[in-house]
């Protein structure tokens, strides 16, 4: 591929795969730190194990639904400037490896703890699940939403302030960084008083970068800049839509 800014891309610069590896690295991390620990202690704990079953389910889902998304529609406008570009566009795939590290940070330090170290499940760990879970829920019904939405024949080439998003421009984000707090919470109990596999006592806590980075990443990277500045250049000039999006 030419990494010259006026080279055409070519069939093998695709990003149709770019969401589908990144979900099997998720899922290779948390199965991968947790069987690690499992093999040098011989047991784990509850809190490891559900923290993983919650890494598998969402990523098996997210990657899924953005795996068919992107096989119907060919293509995600997001990569657009970048395709032409080896280098940039090559690095979007490295950083990929930066993304799930620090998004899962918490699920990967909770799993390198030793089970003896943990405290049992309270009421901290019910507090995240529950987060977890809102999240969760929050983000495939916005997802299914604009799935059902999109597919009528009246929605083509419009925006959708229906359901959760006639309430948030983005509830799809807002799952997303919330369930990711969720599991940082669900973890934070690992990385107590008794913590010993860290640098230091309390090193766990460092994990809390996770949801920072997940709402640094979305609000002002990767997620809601470059869809607010696609969808004003279709609609910007629509009193509608300029009135949605100062009210929602």
């Amino acid at each position: 591929m030419d990494s010259s800014p006026d080279s055409t891309p070519t069939t093998a610069s695709t990003e149709v795969y770019y969401d589908l590896t990144g979900s099997i690295t998720y899922a290779l991390l948390a199965v991968g730190t947790l069987s690690i620990t499992a093999g040098r202690t011989r047991s784990v704990h509850a809190r490891q194990l559900l923290a993983t079953a919650f890494v598998l389910v969402w990523c098996t889902r997210l990657g899924s639904f953005l795996f068919q998304r992107i096989r119907r529609d060919s293509k995600d406008g997001r990569f657009d400037s970048l395709k032409p570009y080896f280098v940039a566009f090559f690095g979007t795939w490295n950083i990929q490896g930066a993304w799930c590290f620090l998004t899962g940070l918490a699920v990967w330090a909770a799993n390198a703890r030793d089970p003896a170290e943990q405290p049992a499940f309270g009421w901290l760990d019910g507090v995240g699940v529950c987060v977890w879970c809102v999240g969760f829920g929050i983000e495939v019904v916005a997802d299914r939403q604009k799935a059902a939405w999109r597919a009528l024949p009246s929605s083509k080439g419009r925006y959708i302030d229906v359901g959760l998003w006639r309430y948030s421009r983005h509830p799809n984000y807002f799952g997303e960084w919330l369930l990711w707090t969720g599991q940082f919470v669900l973890c934070a109990s690992a990385f107590g008083s008794g913590d010993a596999t860290g640098a230091f006592v309390g090193a766990g806590f460092l994990s809390a970068a996770s949801p920072v980075f997940v709402y640094l990443l979305l609000n002002y990277v990767s997620g809601v800049p470059l869809l607010e500045k696609r969808s004003d250049e279709r609609w910007g000039g629509e009193q509608v839509y300029l009135a949605y999006k100062q009210e929602t």
